[in-house]
């Protein structure tokens, strides 16, 4: 059976990682590596864990958000399809003959194949939990250095972000993500003008999950 602490701790797809970020250093990008993978994996799992879906959906979704970015390595762009072929290459050596058949996997394929197709619906509540911790991941420790946020604006409201929250209410059906934005470095409208579209994902992931979404920042309900 695939379980995601083996999967974090494959040293095979450690190197992976680190290599893909490796690449994404020298191109000057925030980072893509481990740190961003467990934030995924982390995030999806607690999001299914918290609605209620069962152990092994969150198992999958920790997956599927740990292996998200993998296909980095080969390149940025159709980096999703790169991914799930890839992770599909790297669980096929874990699996047992029986496990290559088993429906479950196929999951943490789809999930990562269709993480990025924002003019779609997300397919499944694990594509959806991946989703959301993929999109939410607007972390400052993210930036390598304090001078990358004047590389462009994408990094300029990434080092804007001093801390994150993500809520879960399975009574209120509403997942919130909860923003402390220094508007010394960038404006709230700054932060709209790069993550619009992603805050629209990150709805119709929600409503996948049967939830809406909520954006806070600095304490005030923009959605």
């Amino acid at each position: 059976m695939l379980i995601f602490e083996n999967i974090k701790n494959n040293k095979e797809i450690l190197t992976y990682l680190k290599y893909s970020d490796k690449i994404f250093k020298a191109l000057g990008y925030k980072e893509h590596g481990v740190a961003h993978a467990i934030y995924t994996a982390q995030t999806a799992g607690y999001i299914l864990e918290k609605l209620g879906y069962t152990k092994r959906m969150q198992e999958l979704a920790k997956i599927a958000g740990f292996l998200h970015d993998v296909g980095n390595l080969v390149s940025r762009r159709d980096h999703t399809r790169s991914s799930a072929f890839i992770a599909m290459a790297l669980l096929g050596e874990i699996q047992t003959k029986e496990e290559k058949y088993n429906g479950d996997v196929f999951e943490v394929f789809n999930a990562i194949g269709s993480h990025e197709d924002k003019n779609a619906t997300p397919p499944n509540e694990i594509t959806a939990a991946v989703i959301l911790g993929d999109k939410t991941d607007v972390r400052h420790q993210r930036l390598r250095t304090p001078e990358q946020r004047y590389k462009d604006i994408h990094s300029k409201v990434i080092a804007a972000c001093r801390n994150i929250k993500i809520e879960v209410s399975k009574e209120k059906k509403e997942i919130s993500l909860h923003l402390d934005i220094n508007t010394e470095i960038c404006s709230i409208m700054e932060y709209f003008e790069i993550f619009t579209q992603r805050t629209l994902y990150c709805s119709k992931a929600c409503k996948v999950l049967k939830c809406s979404f909520g954006l806070y920042i600095n304490g005030d309900k923009f959605l």
